[in-house]
């Protein structure tokens, strides 16, 4: 054998084994799938790098796994693909001299994060009677698989066409004597009340509690309160939506004109609709994003298929999504929800990394990190503080799964984008959360 060949049969081996992909084997099997709380879960983890169109390493990335709020990324392109730079607040027809008013499904209706309010500004100038139609709404307050003993938590705010106040109400207790009590069983030295004011229907609690706590009746906007023994305490409670009902009640006292229902015959004698813009996009994407907002997730998707399909339904507007938009995924998910909220959603790694592909080629990076949270802030404000730059993602977080999905820069100025996806693992999701941390910051280190 000449000296060239043996040289070459010597340090090929050793070449191969500092691949990418080998030392990133390496890595993950130390920092995450030998640790024992690895053991007994389902890992899937994928990292790909743009520049080269490779994949980096796959570990389990064809694997469907339970995505959690990783499936607020479909959503997110959704959003940004359909709604332009604005948000549409209310769509308007004029029938005569009275205004007929079409929901959008917009979530920042008189939400406590906005200060301007353009569509309420509307409303309270329009001259004219108002009335309005909710035919365009063809879903359900809750989502396909849905826990429903969740329904009174506020993370379950209720889809609705025309939202208002987050389809929440604060329930605030106060350690500070009113004239009159505010209902049987108040106590001598605080009082409790609600933001919004409405017509909501209020029980008092004979169970003893520690802390302050408030709880809806299933379909009917009737509260039961603890005041517990906190002296000051805020609790946020999804509210009964009932359609749009609700939000025609919250409005009453708002708008001075009373919003009456479309008559069919106002419907077929409407001029074309205007749209009335509510908030910049982005704004509502961010916090969506970094809070990993359900609601405004949820609603995103009602607004994105109330614009392509002239219906506010999930399912229609998922399937025709996934029959173009998406249509190339690596693997076909099941995605059923526009949160995460449902454990029906099953997506691959593979299928989150070329969603995430497509934003960033689509929308560009420098927009994508005004939206998605870097180390320190939001859902990951514990986690990847050291140069927090080089690291852009969106949690995901449900009984017995953990998920981290985004864009990572590594220290040679590379652009990786990664999916890893834990489902069914037995420890705490701090413990999950850390090594994944350790795996990821390695990676931006070592290249």
């Amino acid at each position: 054998m000449s000296t060239l060949k043996y040289l070459l049969v010597f340090l090929l081996p050793g070449l191969y084994s500092c691949t990418p992909g080998k030392q990133v084997l390496r890595s993950a099997k130390t920092n995450m799938l030998d640790q024992a709380a690895f053991r007994n879960a389902h890992v899937g983890i994928s990292i790909f790098e743009p520049a080269t169109g490779k994949y980096w390493f796959n570990y389990q990335g064809d694997r469907f796994f339970v995505p959690a709020s990783n499936t607020k990324i479909p959503t997110c392109y959704a959003a940004m693909k359909y709604l332009g730079d604005s948000l549409p607040g209310i769509a308007y027809s004029n029938v005569f001299s009275d205004i007929l008013l079409f929901p959008t499904g917009d979530p920042t209706f008189l939400h406590p994060d906005y200060k301007q309010q353009p569509v309420l500004a509307f409303l309270r100038g329009a001259k004219g009677r108002l009335f309005i139609s909710d035919e365009s709404w063809q879903d359900e307050a809750w989502g396909s698989g849905w826990s429903w003993n969740d329904y009174s938590n506020d993370y379950m705010a209720e889809r609705s066409p025309m939202p208002i106040y987050g389809n929440v109400v604060k329930w605030i207790k106060v350690s500070q004597r009113k004239e009159e009590p505010e209902f049987e069983g108040d106590t001598v030295d605080s009082y409790v009340y609600a933001s919004p004011p409405g017509l909501w229907d209020m029980e008092y609690s004979i169970q003893p509690s520690v802390n302050f706590s408030v709880r809806r009746k299933l379909a009917a906007n009737v509260f039961i309160i603890s005041e517990g023994k906190e002296k000051n305490a805020t609790r946020q409670v999804p509210f009964f939506t009932d359609g749009i009902n609700a939000t025609l009640d919250l409005l009453m006292d708002t708008v001075a004109t009373p919003i009456q229902m479309a008559t069919t015959e106002m419907l077929k004698r409407q001029a074309a609709k205007k749209i009335v813009c509510s908030q910049p996009l982005d704004s509502m994407l961010r916090p969506m994003m970094h809070r990993s907002d359900n609601f405004f997730a949820e609603q995103s998707l009602i607004m994105v298929s109330n614009k392509l399909l002239g219906i506010m339904n999930d399912a229609r507007l998922i399937d025709t999504l996934l029959k173009t938009d998406l249509k190339d995924l690596p693997q076909k998910p099941r995605w059923v929800d526009g949160s995460g909220l449902s454990r029906y959603n099953l997506f691959t790694p593979q299928d989150i990394v070329s969603i995430l592909n497509r934003m960033q080629q689509e929308f560009g990076l420098e927009r994508l990190k005004g939206i998605f949270p870097t180390g320190g802030q939001g859902t990951i404000s514990s986690y990847y503080r050291g140069d927090s730059s080089f690291i852009y993602g969106k949690t995901g977080t449900l009984s017995g799964v953990v998920a981290f999905s985004g864009y990572l820069y590594t220290k040679k100025g590379k652009l990786l984008i990664f999916s890893t996806l834990v489902n069914n693992h037995q420890s705490s999701a701090t413990e999950i959360r850390r090594a994944v941390e350790k795996f990821l910051t390695g990676i931006r280190r070592d290249y």
